[in-house]
C-alpha cells in the first residue's frame, strides 16, 4: 500500500531474515529496524492443543471445573458460545469464521464479542503475534490511565501525539509517548487490565510487543465497556480517537461494516523475513448494536494478502451480527 493512501512507516520496516520463527526479529522503534530478540513461542494451559481453541472467562472455568450450574447458562457451538436462545447464531459464525481463514496461508487468531447477543467467538486466541501499531492502543491506554491516577488532564502536546499516532499511525508520536509513560506505567496497566498475556515489546521497540487476540479482546472491552480501569471520558477520548483514523488504515474489521455502524478501529502491518505481520482490532457500535472484533495474523505472503485475510472474517461478522435483532440479556447478565 503507497504512503498516499495512509500508510506511514509506522509498522513497516526492512525485514530481516528469520528461520523458522526461532532466531532474531526486527525490533520496531519509530521506524529502525534492529535484530536480536529471541521468538516467543508456546501458548498458554488454557489454550486448546489444536489449532482451533475456544476460549472461556475464568469464572466458566471455575464453574465447570466445580460442577456449579450457571444462571446464565451458555452452550457450545464449534467456536463460539452462546445463551441457547442464539444457539443458531453461534453455529453459523463458528462456520463461516472457519470458512473464511480455510485454506489461508500463515497463523490466525480471532476473538468476537458481542455485547448484545453474547455471542462469542475465538481462534487460537493464546497465541503470540508481533503487535506492530496496534500497540499504539495500549499506549493510550496507558497515558489515559496514568493520567486519571495523578488527576491532571493530556497536556496539549500529549495530546497531538495521542493523534496522530492514534489517526495516522505517527511512528514518532508512539515512540515519544511510549518513552513518556515509561514501561513500568505500561505493564501497571496491563495488570490492570488483566492482559496477562502480553509481553511488552524490549529495549523500546514497541512493534514488536507480543500480543494475543484474547488480550486485545480485553482491551476492546475496556474501551467500550463501563469498568474500574479506564473512565467514561477516557474511553470515549480513545475511541474518539479510533473513529478519526485516516480513509487509507480503515482496512481490515471494519470490512462489511454497515453504513448504520460506527467504526472505532486500530490496525498494525510489519514485514520480517517469514512475510507480513498484519493485525486489526475494532469496536462497532450502533442501535441495538455493540460488538468488539480481533484479528491477528503472521507469515503472510504480502501486506494485501493478509488484509484480505482478515476481511474476509470481518464481512461475515459484520453480516451475521448485523442480521439479528436482539434485546439484551437481563440486568447485570453477562455470561462468556
Amino acid at each position: 500500500m503507497a504512503a498516499s493512501a495512509g500508510v506511514t512507516v509506522a509498522s513497516a520496516t526492512t525485514p530481516a531474515v528469520r528461520t523458522a520463527r526461532a532466531a532474531s526479529s526486527p525490533s520496531v522503534r519509530g521506524g529502525r529496524t534492529s535484530a536480536g530478540r529471541a521468538e516467543t513461542t508456546g501458548q498458554p494451559k488454557a489454550a486448546a492443543a489444536d489449532a482451533v481453541s475456544v476460549g472461556t472467562t475464568t469464572a466458566a472455568a471455575v464453574m465447570a471445573a466445580t460442577g456449579a450450574v450457571s444462571p446464565d447458562r451458555r452452550v457450545r457451538e464449534g467456536i463460539c458460545t452462546v445463551p441457547p436462545a442464539r444457539r443458531a447464531l453461534a453455529a453459523a459464525l463458528s462456520a463461516g469464521i472457519q470458512d473464511a481463514l480455510r485454506g489461508r496461508a500463515g497463523h490466525h487468531a480471532v476473538t468476537v464479542y458481542d455485547t448484545v447477543t453474547k455471542v462469542s467467538c475465538y481462534i487460537d486466541s493464546g497465541r503470540h503475534f508481533d503487535s506492530a501499531s496496534i500497540v499504539k492502543a495500549i499506549i493510550l491506554g496507558a497515558l489515559l490511565r496514568w493520567h486519571q491516577e495523578t488527576g491532571r488532564p493530556l497536556s496539549t502536546a500529549e495530546k497531538e501525539k495521542a493523534r496522530l499516532m492514534i489517526t495516522q499511525s505517527d511512528n514518532d508520536a508512539a515512540t515519544a509517548l511510549w518513552d513518556e509513560v515509561g514501561m513500568r506505567r505500561l505493564q501497571h496497566f496491563l495488570d490492570l487490565a488483566k492482559m496477562h498475556q502480553t509481553q511488552l515489546g524490549q529495549d523500546g521497540y514497541w512493534g514488536l510487543t507480543q500480543v494475543t487476540a484474547h488480550d486485545e479482546m480485553l482491551l476492546l472491552e475496556l474501551l467500550a465497556m463501563p469498568n474500574s480501569v479506564l473512565t467514561a471520558s477516557s474511553r470515549s477520548y480513545e475511541l474518539g480517537l479510533m473513529a478519526k483514523v485516516i480513509p487509507g488504515q480503515r482496512w481490515g474489521t471494519p470490512a462489511g461494516a454497515p453504513a448504520k455502524i460506527s467504526v472505532h478501529v486500530k490496525n498494525g502491518w510489519l514485514p520480517d523475513g517469514t512475510g507480513w505481520h498484519i493485525n486489526s482490532i475494532g469496536v462497532f457500535t450502533g442501535k441495538d448494536k455493540d460488538y468488539l472484533i480481533a484479528v491477528l495474523t503472521d507469515d503472510n505472503p504480502s501486506e494485501q494478502y493478509g488484509i484480505n485475510t482478515i476481511e474476509r472474517v470481518a464481512r461475515l461478522v459484520h453480516k451475521d451480527l448485523n442480521a439479528v435483532s436482539a434485546p439484551a440479556l437481563p440486568s447485570g447478565s453477562d455470561p462468556r
